[in-house]
């Protein structure tokens, strides 16, 4: 892949679509369309929140979401990736890398001490890719869903 034909830019309330796929592929699932959309507007508004798009050639390839919080426990801005996803076929060529770096600036710029990324124990390869980036292994996220407990 050539990088020169790669551009990041930050998501648009026109990337809608782009998003949507994108996140459905990173869940697997088709998501409820209608709450998608009021979140991803909400989101755009919001100073603390980016969503990244990596274009290849034009054609979107990948996505990265970075979110910052202030964070008592840490007395500071924390930043987050609460999203990331790279199109099947143009994955290992360092799009992800990419994506990461550009979250990485929008978090120094506004300030934040750390980054942190989540992802699920069974994505193994996702995990490799995340310490290969410098993240390390240091805590355990568990999880309550209300739903099953209506």
């Amino acid at each position: 892949m050539n990088q020169n034909h790669l551009q990041i830019r930050a998501a648009t309330a026109e990337d809608r679509e782009i998003a949507y796929k994108m996140i459905c592929g990173l869940e697997n699932m088709v998501l409820d369309r209608q709450n998608f959309n009021v979140v991803f507007d909400r989101n755009l508004k919001n100073n603390n929140i980016r969503y990244f798009l990596a274009f290849y050639e034009n054609v979107a390839v990948g996505i990265v979401s970075c979110h910052i919080q202030s964070l008592l426990h840490h007395a500071a801005l924390v930043s987050e990736i609460q999203e990331m996803y790279v199109e099947p076929e143009f994955r290992s060529q360092n799009i992800g890398s990419v994506l990461i770096a550009r979250a990485i600036d929008f978090a120094r710029k506004a300030g934040a001490v750390q980054m942190e990324v989540t992802s699920r124990s069974t994505r193994e390869q996702a995990h490799r890719f995340y310490e290969q980036a410098g993240f390390e292994k240091s805590h355990v996220k568990l999880v309550r869903y209300f739903k099953n407990e209506e």
